[in-house]
C-alpha cells in the first residue's frame, strides 16, 4: 500500500474525530490485552490478542445463519434450481458446494482462533508486519463495495414497505439524482444509519443482533413458504424449476461442477473473512461445531425452504419468482408485505454487518492502529459505500464485472496463500507477540516489514483470475456450455490454487519465513487441535 493512500486513511480518521485510544477496552472489536512492548504502530485494543474469547457453537451458528438468509443466498439457491437438472442433483450440488466451504473455513479458522487475533494481523507472519496492510487493503476494498450493494438490496425492500403504507411517499420515488430517487436515498440512508448504530456498539452487541435475527429470519420464511403452499395447492407444485427439457446424466456433470463452484465462489468472502470471527471463539472445537450446524445443515435446509417457496410461486403467480422482495411485493396482504418486508430488511442487514462492515474495520484499523480504530475503520467503509454510488453500478452486468469481478478474483489468492504459509510454511507455530513489532529482528520483519514471496504470490495467483473473470464475462457470457458460462465462478479455485502452489514453492527455493525451532515454548502452536 502507498504512503499517500496510508495519509489518506489517517486524514480521514482525524477529520472524523476518532482515536483508538478513546473507547474503553471491550466495547469496540474487542477487549484486547497490549503488553507494554508492543508498538503502537501495529497494535490498539481491537487488534490486539483477545484477554477472553467467549463465542460458543451457537454463536457461529448464528453467524452462518445470518449469513445464509439473506436475499443474494435466496436468489442464488433457487437459481441452481432452474439450471435444467434434477432436484436431487442440485442437493447434491449444494451439499458438496457447502461441504467444501465448511472445511475451508475451519481451515481459516484456526490460526485466528489459535491466537485470538483478527485477518490482518494472522497476515502479519506471512506477509510481514507491514506487508499485511496489502491483502487487509484489497479485502477492505471489496467489502466496501459489497456493503454498499447489500445497503442498496435492503433498501428496496423499506422501499416497498414506505410505497403500501404510505402512499403520498411514491412522490418521492418519481425524479431521480445521481441515479436514484429521493425515496430511495431517505431509504438507504434509514439502513446506513441503522447498520451504523448496530456496529457503534460493540462486538457484544452485533452478537447479539445475529444470535436472534437468523432465527427470527427462518421463521418469518417458513410462514411465508407455509402462506404460499397453501395457496397454490401442494398438488400444483413441482420442484423442478427448469424451463427447458430434464438434461442427461453426462450433461448434467458439468452444471452440476458449475452449480458447485457458485456456492464456493458465493461464500468466498465470508470464507475469507471467517478468522475475525473465530478468534472469538473459546475453543478449536466449539468453531467445527458450529461450522457443521451453520454450513450443511443449515443452508441445505434453507435450500429446500427456498426452492418450494419458489416453486409455489409458479401456480400463485403465473410465473417463477426466485427474488424474495419481489414474492412479498406481490402478496396481496398489508401484513405479509410489512413482516416479509421487515424481515429481508434484517436479513441483508444481518449478512451486510457481519460480512461487510467488520471485516473492513479490523483492516484500515490495521493501516494505523494510532489513528484509526476499529469503530472508525468500520464508519471509512460505511462511508467509501455511499461514495461509490452502488445502485448505479450494481444492476450494470458490465458494472458488476469490472468492480466486484476483478476484486473478488483476488480473494482466492489471499485465503491460498494464508493456508500455505500458517500449514505448511510454518508448521501451525506463530509466536504472537512479533506480530506486534517494528524491530528489525523480529520475527516477522523479514525484508524491510515485507515478505516478498506473499507479495509475488499475489501476482501470480491474481492476475489469471481476474483474466479468467474478464473472459469469461465479456467472451464466454453467453455460451451454452454450464463451465464457460460460469467460469468466473472458477476464478476463486484458480486463484486460491495458484496463490497456494506458488508461495509453497516460493518458500522452499528461497525461504523466508523461518526460526521455527527457536523459542518453541513462546510460539501458540495449533497442532493436535
Amino acid at each position: 500500500m502507498s504512503q499517500r493512500s496510508q495519509n489518506g486513511l489517517t486524514d480521514l480518521a482525524e477529520h472524523v474525530g476518532s482515536d483508538a485510544q478513546e473507547h474503553p477496552a471491550g466495547h469496540g472489536g474487542g477487549d484486547g490485552l497490549v503488553k507494554p512492548g508492543y508498538d503502537d504502530r501495529l497494535a490498539n485494543t481491537d487488534l490486539a490478542p483477545l484477554k477472553k474469547q467467549s463465542w460458543s457453537a451457537y454463536n457461529i451458528f448464528a453467524f452462518w445463519m445470518s449469513d445464509v438468509h439473506s436475499v443474494g443466498g435466496y436468489v442464488t439457491a433457487g437459481a441452481l434450481f432452474s439450471l435444467g437438472i434434477a432436484s436431487w442433483q442440485v442437493l447434491v450440488s449444494l451439499v458438496i458446494g457447502i461441504g467444501i466451504v465448511m472445511v475451508f473455513c475451519n481451515l481459516v479458522a484456526k490460526p485466528s482462533q489459535i491466537t485470538g487475533v483478527p485477518y490482518p494481523v494472522i497476515n502479519r507472519a506471512v506477509f510481514g508486519v507491514r506487508g499485511a496492510n496489502l491483502p487487509a487493503i484489497i479485502r477492505g476494498c471489496i467489502a466496501i463495495a459489497w456493503y454498499g450493494v447489500q445497503t442498496y438490496l435492503a433498501s428496496t425492500s423499506l422501499m416497498i414497505i414506505f410505497l403500501k403504507f404510505l402512499p403520498g411517499s411514491a412522490a418521492l420515488n418519481e425524479t431521480t439524482f445521481l441515479g436514484l430517487s429521493p425515496l430511495g436515498y431517505l431509504c438507504y440512508a434509514i439502513l446506513w444509519v441503522a447498520q451504523a448504530a448496530v456496529f457503534w456498539r460493540g462486538m457484544e452487541a452485533i452478537k447479539r443482533f445475529i444470535d436472534w435475527a437468523g432465527p427470527a429470519v427462518y421463521v418469518v420464511m417458513i410462514v411465508l413458504c407455509v402462506y404460499l403452499v397453501a395457496k397454490a395447492g401442494i398438488g400444483n407444485i413441482s420442484l423442478n424449476l427448469s424451463s427447458g427439457e430434464p438434461l442427461s446424466l453426462a450433461a448434467s456433470i458439468p452444471v452440476m461442477i458449475a452449480a458447485i463452484a457458485a456456492v464456493v465462489s458465493y461464500f468466498s468472502g465470508p470464507m475469507l473473512n471467517f478468522g475475525d470471527f473465530s478468534r472469538y471463539a473459546k475453543t478449536f472445537r466449539s468453531v467445527r461445531k458450529g461450522n457443521w450446524l451453520g454450513l450443511p445443515l443449515n443452508f441445505l435446509f434453507f435450500s429446500i425452504l427456498t426452492v418450494v417457496t419458489a416453486s409455489a410461486t409458479v401456480p400463485v403467480f403465473g410465473e417463477l419468482v426466485t427474488d424474495p422482495i419481489e414474492t412479498v411485493q406481490r402478496i396481496d396482504s398489508g401484513f405479509a408485505i410489512l413482516l416479509g418486508g421487515l424481515t429481508f430488511v434484517i436479513a441483508t442487514v444481518g449478512i451486510n454487518i457481519v460480512a461487510n462492515f467488520i471485516s473492513p474495520a479490523f483492516d484500515f484499523s490495521n493501516v494505523n492502529p494510532r489513528k484509526i480504530s476499529w469503530r472508525m475503520g468500520g464508519m471509512i467503509a460505511a462511508v467509501g459505500s455511499v461514495v461509490l454510488t452502488p445502485w448505479n453500478w450494481y444492476n450494470s452486468s458490465e458494472g458488476i464485472l469490472f468492480t466486484l469481478g476483478i476484486l473478488g478474483a483476488l480473494i482466492g489468492p489471499l485465503f491460498g496463500i494464508l493456508i500455505a504459509g500458517y500449514y505448511l510454511i510454518s508448521k501451525q507455530r506463530v509466536w504472537v507477540d512479533d506480530m506486534y513489532t517494528m524491530s528489525t529482528s523480529g520475527r516477522y520483519w523479514f525484508r524491510n516489514g515485507y515478505n516478498p514471496n506473499a507479495v509475488a504470490s499475489v501476482i501470480i495467483g491474481g492476475l489469471p483470475a481476474i483474466a479468467l473473470v474478464l473472459v469469461g464475462g465479456v467472451v464466454w457470457g453467453g455460451s451454452t456450455s454450464a463451465i464457460l458460462s460460469h467460469a468466473g465462478d472458477f476464478s476463486w479455485f484458480v486463484g486460491c490454487g495458484l496463490g497456494f502452489l506458488a508461495f509453497w514453492l516460493l518458500e522452499r527455493s528461497r525461504p523466508v519465513i523461518g526460526r521455527l525451532d527457536e523459542d518453541r515454548e513462546l510460539c501458540h502452536d495449533g497442532q493436535g487441535q
